[in-house]
């Protein structure tokens, strides 16, 4: 048997454990990394975590959100995948470009290097070269100092093909690095058989054996189901799987992601790992008193609101998880039951939208692209404008909203963004000239965070409590300046613009109970310890209008 090499020291300054999943997909592995990394980022350890997704896409900035859900945009301008969002709502720190892997990315470092002679003429292979790769991203995180822990989630299932070089780049990285140094958490399904009764183990004790095929032995089984496990199944499934019984962890469905850290902690997650990683420093247990204040504030609201979510992509509800989300932080703070009304906005027409807006309290306009679902949302914007209902745009629905105001306050009837109409007259959203000789997919986008100076004395600055932030971008269309002193004139404020550039970011209308719209995807930066302003602030406005 070859002797284990030794890593270098960089590699072994964090410690290292990996998450995987088998049986089926969506059982919650972000969900479990991110309550992990919660409970020991409450004891005082340094935690980030990282997602490797096994597709070919460089990253899923071109894909569809009814293929993948929302596109997580980091402060670096990264492209990333939805569970990026959880890592930073329950951390409350920012993740970058280095935190999202995929498949295509690993490819194409690898093939460019070899195109760049790296190779000494060598065959490229699966193994070593692609695998060598991914660990050497595996490992970068943990090498800067920064942290005690990295987590590493692997998407997709054991035994799916595209899964198998990262499942073998941790295997040989559990090889590499001293014992105590990385675990592997493999999460799992114990399925319920109504007929019979009974939870049934055999789904895990494959999904096992398959892991173990590969060459990896679970550490740590998280077992995810509709009921409470038996201890005796406890000590079944820890006979077949070959892993200790206290570390045959059961995760039952909660009634809110954020519940999950308090049920790892009661299950003693966050001390079977710190057993075995010996990791030492940190607390006793963990400090996680303003965590259930906040589900004591989201699970006890004094007041509730209804918010219509107009968008082109609400059949699935993870095209806009992001918004969701802050949502429920912005409610927790205002100790207000959030209710969302999901509405189609290619339903929308003038002589409906009264009907399909009645009784809601504010009217959120979502981001998107393209020319579908444009025309509703012109609808909605304007039916809230003339109605006094609390308004909040994002990106598409700032857009929006500038061609709304254009045609029936300035009379533009004609007006439109270039993106929806290249040759309109009026063009009120345009894409700048500096954009327009870019071909490449996502070159012509701003992408990642822009500083934004805000007007004093504007709701949005009230909202922030300063003058001067920083949000993040994704889209490739802006408010023409051309058209601003009109718009101004008429009583739409720009109160936000970049410094550098002068670009509008933020508009509102003073006269109107709430009506403030963004460039900036402003659900991005929202977490649990730090709820976004402009979300709190629309979902007071929406108590407000409710009061009457």
């Amino acid at each position: 048997m070859p002797e284990r090499s030794t890593p270098s020291p960089s590699a072994s300054a964090a410690k290292y454990i990996f998450v995987t999943g088998g049986v089926t997909s969506s059982l919650g592995k972000g969900i479990i990394s991110a309550s992990l990394a919660k409970l020991l980022q409450a004891r005082g350890f340094r935690v980030t975590i990282q997602k490797f997704d096994p597709y070919i896409n460089i990253d899923p900035g071109t894909l569809n959100p009814y293929e993948h859900g929302e596109c997580y945009v980091t402060d670096d301008g990264a492209e990333t995948d939805l569970d990026l969002g959880h890592y930073e709502r329950f951390l409350n720190t920012p993740t970058s470009q280095a935190n999202n892997v995929t498949t295509g990315r690993i490819y194409d470092t690898v093939i460019r290097r070899e195109r760049e002679g790296a190779f000494l003429g060598k065959t490229v292979q699966v193994v070593p070269h692609i695998t060598d790769e991914i660990k050497r991203r595996m490992l970068l995180l943990g090498q800067n100092g920064q942290f005690d822990v990295v987590i590493t989630e692997i998407g997709g299932c054991i035994g799916d093909i595209e899964s198998l070089p990262f499942v073998e780049a941790v295997r040989q990285l559990r090889w590499e690095l001293a014992d105590s140094d990385s675990l592997v958490i493999h999460l799992t399904l114990l399925p319920y058989l109504k007929a019979a009764g009974e939870l049934k183990t055999k789904p895990t004790q494959h999904s096992v054996r398959d892991l173990r095929e590969a060459g990896l032995q679970p550490d740590i089984l998280v077992c995810r189901s509709e009921h409470p496990i038996p201890m005796e199944m406890r000590r079944k499934i820890a006979l077949f799987c070959n892993v200790k019984i206290n570390s045959v962890i059961e995760s039952l469905d909660a009634d809110s992601i954020y519940s999950v850290p308090l049920l790892m902690r009661k299950e003693g997650l966050d001390e079977r790992v710190i057993k075995r990683l010996k990791l030492t420093g940190g607390a006793t247990n963990p400090d996680l008193e303003a965590w259930k204040d906040f589900l004591g504030k989201l699970k006890n609201p004094t007041e509730e609101v209804t918010i219509a979510l107009v968008g082109k992509y609400v059949e699935l509800p993870d095209a806009y998880k992001s918004i969701n989300e802050a949502f429920v932080h912005a409610g927790a703070a205002n100790e207000c039951k959030v209710t969302l009304r999901s509405i189609q906005s290619e339903h929308i027409t003038p002589g409906n939208v009264a009907e399909l807006l009645h009784g809601v309290d504010g009217v959120l306009v979502a981001p998107g692209f393209g020319e579908r679902g444009f025309e509703g949302k012109i609808n909605a914007v304007r039916y809230v404008r003339e109605n006094n209902i609390p308004f909040f745009g994002i990106c598409l629905g700032m857009q929006v909203a500038v061609v709304e105001f254009a045609r029936h306050v300035l009379a533009l009837q004609d007006a439109n963004s270039t993106e929806m109409d290249a040759l309109t007259p009026n063009p009120v959203i345009a894409m700048m000239e500096e954009q327009k000789n870019i071909t490449q997919k996502g070159g012509t986008m701003r992408l990642g965070a822009y500083a934004c100076d805000l007007k004093r004395g504007s709701r949005a600055a009230k909202a922030y409590g300063r003058n001067h932030i920083s949000e993040r971008h994704r889209h490739r269309y802006e408010f023409n300046n051309q058209y601003l002193e009109q718009f101004e004139a008429a009583g739409l404020v720009a109160s936000g613009t970049n410094p550098d550039t002068g670009l509008v970011e933020v508009i509102e209308l003073p006269n109107h109970p709430w009506f403030v719209a963004g460039q900036f995807h402003p659900e991005l930066k929202s977490t649990v310890e730090t709820p976004h302003p402009l979300f709190s602030r629309f979902v007071r406005a929406a108590i407000q209008h409710r009061k009457g």
